[in-house]
């Protein structure tokens, strides 16, 4: 074991991130190397991550994955970037739980982005992180107006020191998976193709918005998420676990404006079917992981229709339950 290796300690809940070049440990390398926005951590990132651990693991490297914040096409295209699979912090999480040993944040600013491919080749991958191998998918681009792809960066490689190993695109199902397809299932609200390209459940991090039964405890059974900023599935109804203090709580979740009750509000209201009191406050974390979509959202024609099928809709989740954990 190298002795540099107390200086970046990790534990089972977090990964450490270097949030800039400064931030590198002296010596931190040799070092195996993954770059991408890695949004969603699905399965084709996984599978990358999961091979370059196992190669720093040979070698007595390390395992490092380079992402950015903003995303890419937030600062090149603006008015067209896309809604996140995961914000920065699950981000983190995700690409800690694949078992690397650090995260190198990079800020995708004008100055970044006017780095050519061999300026970032030399001054990251190189000089800051001695990389020995780098992984990455084939359609990989980098460097200013993303000139350079992975065959420049084996190029490049076999002069500074270091190899490229190239990844095809996972398929699930005869489907290619990738973060902008998977953000097209969710768009769409379908939640069991963009599970398997995931690998588990789509879900979003937030906290409780104020209001009904938010307080010390929460006494019923609906909780609203806060105002949420990234992707969202497709307007409707979904069966959903809502995950608190460590606790999966079986829900139906309404995602819309609920048109029924006169002037919409937009809201992300789930009703817990397993409910109890629990510890609640504003700033709770809260997971909630989308199963499957029930229905699409409408106007009934009235509240007694509406809730006629609110029963409809509690009894189809609670079967969803019984046979997933029938299984």
């Amino acid at each position: 074991m190298n002795s540099h290796r107390s200086q970046i300690p990790r534990d089972s809940d977090a990964v450490p991130v270097f949030r800039s070049l400064s931030e590198i440990p002296t010596g931190f390398g040799p070092s195996v190397v993954a770059v991408g926005n890695f949004d969603g951590v699905h399965r084709g990132h996984t599978e990358i991550l999961a091979s370059a651990t196992a190669e720093a693991r040979s070698t007595g490297a390390r395992a490092i994955a380079i992402t950015f914040d903003p995303h890419p096409d937030r600062f090149l295209r603006p008015s067209d970037s896309p809604l996140l699979l995961t914000p920065l912090t699950e981000r983190f999480r995700l690409l800690g739980a694949t078992g690397i040993d650090a995260v190198l944040l990079l800020r995708f600013d004008a100055s970044f982005a006017a780095l050519t491919a061999r300026e970032f080749v030399e001054r990251i991958l190189v000089s800051a992180l001695g990389a020995r191998s780098v992984h990455e998918g084939q359609n990989f681009r980098f460097g200013h107006g993303a000139a350079a792809g992975v065959r420049e960066m084996a190029a490049m490689g076999a002069e500074l020191g270091f190899s490229v190993r190239v990844y095809e695109p996972v398929r699930v199902r005869g489907m290619e998976v990738s973060s902008s397809a998977i953000r097209s299932l969710v768009a769409a609200g379908d939640m069991r193709r963009a599970r398997w390209m995931l690998g588990r459940p789509f879900g979003v991090h937030s906290t409780p918005a104020s209001g009904r039964g938010i307080g010390t405890r929460l006494l019923v059974p609906t909780v609203n998420l806060a105002p949420y900023h990234e992707l969202l599935p497709a307007f409707g109804v979904y069966v959903t676990r809502l995950c608190l203090h460590g606790r999966a709580f079986q829900a139906v979740t309404n995602v819309g404006n609920r048109p029924t009750f006169g002037e919409a509000s937009f809201a992300v209201e789930s009703h817990i079917l397993d409910f109890e009191p629990i510890e609640l406050g504003e700033q709770t974390p809260i997971e909630l992981e989308f199963l499957l979509r029930l229905r699409g959202e409408k106007t009934w024609p009235s509240p007694e229709a509406l809730k006629t099928q609110i029963f409809k809709d509690v009894a189809r989740a609670k079967r969803f339950f019984r046979l997933l954990h029938s299984r």
